[in-house]
């Protein structure tokens, strides 16, 4: 699809035909950068699926020239930092050179060399991170809070994908559920039935190898029906912090390219 298909399609409203009541989704158009065909293909799939418009690109120089000139009809760049004509974390800079706040970067946590690379980012107002590897379902569950940006609380800090078993309590309500992401600070998961932002829950899941039991208050922090909700950890005990800590460390740079 190319970005004059995608122009015209950019500013349609998707409505379900299965139900009158279902949220109206505008379109968004995405650039996936990365030097594997794999890679982009996956991404590529699983937004234009979704009705989204995907853009792909396979060198930094490339990546540059279509955002200077593209840059107002862009809505997102997933970038992988190992391009070829490209060097790390100023490959990220050049592109704020463009622009400092727009379009939002979300970049492969495969290509991250090390922590400082992450401080660096930060820096730069890097949106968010996704696995270049994730399961396929998991794609648009992770761009989302990027590609909607008013309808989620998002997090800037490093997730991971996962996907365990939790239970939430709210009120007199036990549901079970399946986790999607998982940072330090809380986490996402799949459902059809979120709960309203702002609301209190109780949440207990188990980390994968471990032998007990997470138990935490949280809050909801972003509420969407396309996708599900996240949640916010409130009195994390420091023994819970460091079991999903290490987890989120453990993977966090696991699929990084030479």
């Amino acid at each position: 699809m190319n970005l004059r298909s995608c122009r015209r399609n950019a500013d349609i409203v998707c409505v379900s035909t299965t139900a009158a009541a279902e949220p109206r989704i505008a379109s968004r158009t995405v650039i996936v950068a990365d030097d594997t065909a794999f890679v982009r293909d996956r991404f590529k799939g699983a937004l234009e699926g979704a009705g989204h418009c995907a853009l792909t690109v396979s060198s930094g120089s490339e990546l540059i020239s279509r955002v200077k000139a593209e840059l107002d009809k862009i809505h997102l760049i997933v970038v992988d930092l190992r391009l070829p004509q490209a060097n790390g974390v100023s490959l990220v800079r050049n592109l704020r050179r463009i622009d400092p706040q727009k379009p939002p970067i979300v970049v492969f946590s495969g290509t991250i060399a090390n922590a400082a690379e992450v401080r660096e980012l930060a820096a730069l107002n890097v949106a968010g991170y996704v696995n270049e590897y994730t399961s396929i379902q998991h794609i648009l569950p992770s761009l989302a809070p990027h590609l909607f940006p008013g309808n989620f609380n998002r997090r800037t800090g490093p997730r991971v994908v996962l996907g365990i078993p939790i239970a939430y309590r709210f009120g007199n309500t036990i549901a079970a559920a399946v986790t999607l992401n998982i940072s330090r600070g809380g986490v996402a998961v799949r459902t059809t039935s979120p709960l309203e932002q702002g609301a209190v829950v109780k949440t207990r899941f188990r980390m994968p190898l471990s032998k007990k039991d997470i138990d935490v208050e949280s809050r909801v922090a972003w509420s969407d029906r396309r996708v599900g909700m996240g949640l916010e950890f409130v009195g994390l005990s420091a023994e819970d912090t460091g079991v999903i800590a290490d987890y989120v460390d453990a993977h966090f740079f696991s699929n990084r390219k030479a």
